[in-house]
Formats: C-alpha cells, structure tokens, sequence
C-alpha cells in the first residue's frame, strides 16, 4: 500500500507506475549474471526463476549478501510503509552506488478490493508492474488456492467412500480456502442433499494467504522439501485421536504439482529498475509473515545488500523471522531497518483506539514523544537477538519539522541508535540514501553475535513465556485447561521440539488491541495450541484469529474502475 498520504496534485500510484518505461526483465537481471535461458517469462516485464537457475546460483562460490530486514513499530490499522520503506531501501542502494535488491511478499486479492489496497510499494518507491502484482501476477495464489481445495476435496472424498481411515468428521481441521474476502463463508456446512453429495459436517472457508500451504510453500527449501512439507500436513483426526495427514488420503503429489511453478520466485523490477523478488505470503500471525526462503536464499547471492521485509509490527513478524525464519534458512540479519511514523507515535501517545486518522494529522510534538514508549520498546526487543537498529523514520507531506527533529534526537541521544528520515515514498532511491549509508555504517561496526531468543529444546511452555515477557512485556502466562490438553498432545506427537508462532492482535503490543504504548503488568492467556506440521512449528493462539477478513463499509473495490482503452482507476 501506499505509505505517504498523497499531496493535491501527487500522482496515484498507479499514476506514476503507468509513467514508468521499464526495461525488458531479461535486461534487468543481466547484471546479476542471470541470462534469458534462466527464466520462465510472463510478458516482457516478469519471470519466474528456473530451479536449474537456483541451484546454479545456490551452489556458486559467491560469498552471500548482507541482509537487512525492515520491520516497525506498532502500526496504525493504515500501515506505516514497510514496503515502500523495503522498496525505496533497495533503490537507495543502488543509487549510491551498491548492489542491492529486494524481497516482498506478493499481495492477496483480499486486501487488495477491502481496505489496504495492493502491497507493491508506493509513490516512487513501487515494484512494476503494479496492476499485475496487485492482481493475477504469475498465478501464484490461483495455484495455492487450487492445491488447497484438492486437499479438501480428497479429503471429503475419502470420508464418503468409506471412510477408511477411521477420520473423526468433527475433528477435521481443513477448512477450504478463497483468496477474497468473504466474511459469509466463515463458518459452512458441507454435505447436505442426501447421501448422494456427501457426510454433512461443519466447515468454513480461510483466506489463501492463510493456508499452511502458503507457509510450506515460503519455507520449502526445494521441490523434494516441498513433497515431504506436503507429506506430513496435518488434515484431520481419526476416532482415536491420531492425526491423518495429506499423505494419508494420498494428495501428496497431486498437490505437489499444482504448486511446482508457484514454488519458482517471481522477478520483477521497481520504478528505478532494481530487480526484486515478489514471491509467497504467509499470515504474520498464524504462520511466519516473509517471503519465501528460496527468494532470500538466491537474492543473497546475487547482490551486497539484501532487503526484506517481515510482516506486521516487530512483535510478530521480526520475532518470528529471527526465532522461525532465520533457523530454517540458516541465516541471519545483518541489520534491522525498524520503520516509524509520526502517525503511529501520536496513535500510542494519544492512547487512541479506534484510530482518529484526521486527529493525528494535527501538530503535537508531546503526542509524538508520548509514543515513544512504544518505539523503543520495539528497539529493545530487536536488540536482544544481537542485530543492530536503525530507525526510518517514514515522513509524511504533513509531518512538521518539529515533530521530525523530536524523533530523530531521541533516537540518537536517549536510545543511543541511528535514526534517518526516510522520503523514499515521494522521492525514489534518493529519498532512503542517508538511511542505506546509516545501515552500512551500523554493520560495519557491529560487534555482537546473533542469537535466537529461546532454544527449540525448551519446553513448550518455556518458549512462550519467553516470548511473552521479552517481547510482548507480559507479566506472565496462563493457559486455558484446554490449551494445556494441546501441549500434552502436541508432546505425544512429538511436536515439542520445534519453534512457535505466536498468534495476537497486531494493534498493540499486548493482546488486547485497545492498550497502547508499551503495556506492562498484565497476563497473556493461550487459548489453543495446535501444529503446522508441514511448516514444522506450533501456533499458539491468544484469541480468536480472524483467517477471513470481511469488507468495510466502503471497499476499495467500489472505486475501482476501467476505461474502454484498459486505463484503470482506483487501484492502489
């Protein structure tokens, strides 16, 4: 989405992008050393990399990239701009002279006709070409969609011819998946007419996006890893309570081929002709929130400077890319970018909820500093996994210089970490140039030695306790009777030893999205526990977790328009 609230008389984003005469993306990726032949090609502008590619360039001597991840604050429901923020970061490398490329996660139609728009930068700091990103792109979640349901529909299948397998049908725990936000489809019931359509049973859709086919995708090392993630995926329960898996009911390689293509990273190019990778998008809740492994992985190799993104606040997304990414990929951030706005500081200095967008636009340096409780507690937890921070702080058109200053001198003199204002949105790579110096400086100097939070060897308990009270500020953890049943069966199924995913509310860094700032003194309750086998973590829930989202009461679909000659309007 677009990061900077657009001036009268500031292009749209789709605007601008239309502007832009891109290169052909065979010339695009001849400087990584990357030729025609390496490409699957989707138009002149996109490709898909050949696995024959990645394992060339996986296995060649090259010494791998610094990676910078950008991550944020406790947002606005608007969004503070880690796009535009990752987008513009990579432009801004290479307009001072480094190699450098980024990595995003592709947008889900959902969000893109509800309320935040598309996920494809914004103002001069997109990734093109915008509408197909934003849209159909390579197909990537048309084929994730399509692999769910088959599990599904296999899955039903199997209940009604027989039902060999014993499975539970009130313990199946894989709904169908669509990539719109329908809110009506969240809770279903299948298998009504008669004996003839099937076994009546509960059911419900989730958002592609949401489907642990879309973590095992994004963290799937190759097409054989892809397989065994698929394997053991976790569909259902039997009369016993034993797991029956998508290998059970012998979906493994049907699913596998319908997600082979989508297992290939997307190559494309910003306004500034940096090549980036679009690929995967997992929830930053239920799943792990980046973009895909192999992306990261290849990226890496190809340029000095990685930059890629983490969903959500740090409290989520970074926690997980350090704790759940970074173990299974075998890699580690050089540098963390945390993205802050004068927007979000009044948002946690004015304690308010719902946010009163019209209210923050006003000038109010003792709001802005109110919220700094916030901002430096995301500071503090970045630095407890060994990486050094650098604050961008996104500026806004209507962002007062006072307000800038107030930022920029707490960070460099009470948090004692390198802050830059960042105008990547309106500006390009030449907007980012003082914060991509600033991270290059912050690397060179570090001394410290990365390290995970907890040990997959603690128990579960332990990791989310520590979790809770080093990143979330809790006081301390109670579990639901429930949830307690879960961790006995979580370790009976061996499922004791991997990482977890913690599941909250994105508004706050408690769980109650009302309380803002830094919250401390309270208790973090789990109300459920249950495995991503495939992705290889457990989830633990603190709440209901939305995996449907619905529409608001204006859609951005309803300002979306095309003309007879292919011009479209509204799409953002």
């Amino acid at each position: 989405m677009a990061s900077s609230d657009e001036d009268d008389g500031f292009p749209t984003d789709y605007e601008i992008a239309q502007s832009v005469d891109t290169d052909p993306i065979t010339e695009v990726v001849e400087p990584l050393g990357l030729a025609a032949d390496d490409l699957d090609l989707y138009g002149d502008d996109t490709a898909k990399l050949t696995f024959d590619a990645i394992e060339r360039v996986r296995e060649s001597d090259r010494d791998n990239g610094e990676m910078i991840l950008v991550t944020g604050m406790t947002p606005t429901p608007m969004g503070e701009g880690k796009t535009v923020t990752t987008v513009g970061l990579s432009q801004a490398f290479n307009h001072i002279g480094e190699d450098a490329l980024a990595a995003i996660r592709e947008p889900s139609l959902g969000p893109v006709f509800g309320v935040k728009g598309g996920a494809a930068g914004g103002g001069y700091s997109q990734v093109l070409p915008m509408e197909d990103i934003n849209l159909h792109f390579t197909g990537d979640l048309h084929a994730l969609t399509s692999a769910h349901n088959l599990i599904s529909t296999m899955l039903d299948n199997h209940i009604k011819q027989g039902n060999e397998l014993d499975i539970a049908v009130n313990w199946v725990e894989w709904p169908r998946a669509m990539d719109m936000n329908d809110r009506v489809l969240r809770e279903t019931v299948v298998g009504l007419g008669g004996d003839v359509t099937g076994v009546p049973r509960e059911d419900g859709f989730i958002l592609t996006a949401a489907s642990e086919l879309m973590a095992v995708l994004c963290l799937a090392d190759d097409l054989a890893d892809l397989k065994e993630r698929v394997a053991r995926i976790i569909v259902a329960y039997d009369e016993d309570g034993d797991p029956v898996t998508a290998d059970d009911i012998e979906a493994t390689g049907a699913v596998t081929i319908l997600l082979k293509d989508a297992l290939k990273p997307n190559i494309v190019q910003t306004i500034e002709g940096t090549p980036a990778f679009v690929h995967g998008g997992p929830f930053a809740n239920i799943a792990h929130g980046t973009n895909s492994l192999i992306a990261d992985d290849v990226a890496r190799k190809l340029s000095d400077y990685l930059i890629t993104e983490a969903g959500f606040g740090s409290d989520l997304g970074a926690e997980k890319f350090m704790n759940v990414v970074c173990r299974f990929g075998e890699m580690e951030p050089a540098a963390v970018t945390l993205v802050a706005s004068i927007r979000a500081l009044k948002y946690h200095g004015k304690d308010m909820w719902p946010a009163d967008l019209d209210a923050l636009e006003e000038t109010d340096v003792e709001a802005v500093r109110g919220g700094f409780e916030n901002l430096d507690a995301h500071v503090r937890n970045l630095r407890k996994f060994g990486v050094p921070v650098v604050v961008a702080l996104n500026r806004f058109p209507g962002d007062a210089d006072e307000e800038v200053q107030a930022v920029l001198d707490h960070c460099r003199d009470d948090l004692g970490v390198e802050a830059a204002e960042s105008t990547v949105f309106g500006e390009g790579g030449e907007g980012g140039a003082d914060l991509a110096r600033k991270l290059m400086t912050a690397i060179d100097e570090d001394d410290e030695e990365f390290e995970y939070l907890y040990d997959v060897d603690d128990s579960i308990e332990e990791k989310i306790e520590t979790i809770a009270t080093e990143i979330y500020g809790a006081e301390s953890v109670t579990f639901q009777s429930s949830a307690q049943d879960d961790i006995e069966r979580m370790e009976s199924l061996g499922f004791d030893d991997v990482p977890v995913v913690m599941s909250k509310t994105f508004h706050s860094l408690s769980d109650t999205a009302e309380w803002k700032g830094a919250p401390t003194g309270w208790e973090l309750e789990i109300q459920e526990i249950y495995p991503s086998a495939g992705a290889g973590f457990l989830v633990a829930l603190t709440s209901d977790v939305l995996t449907l989202p619905g529409l608001p009461a204006d859609p951005a679909a309803a300002e979306m328009d095309i003309d007879p000659d292919g011009t479209v309007s509204g799409l953002f």
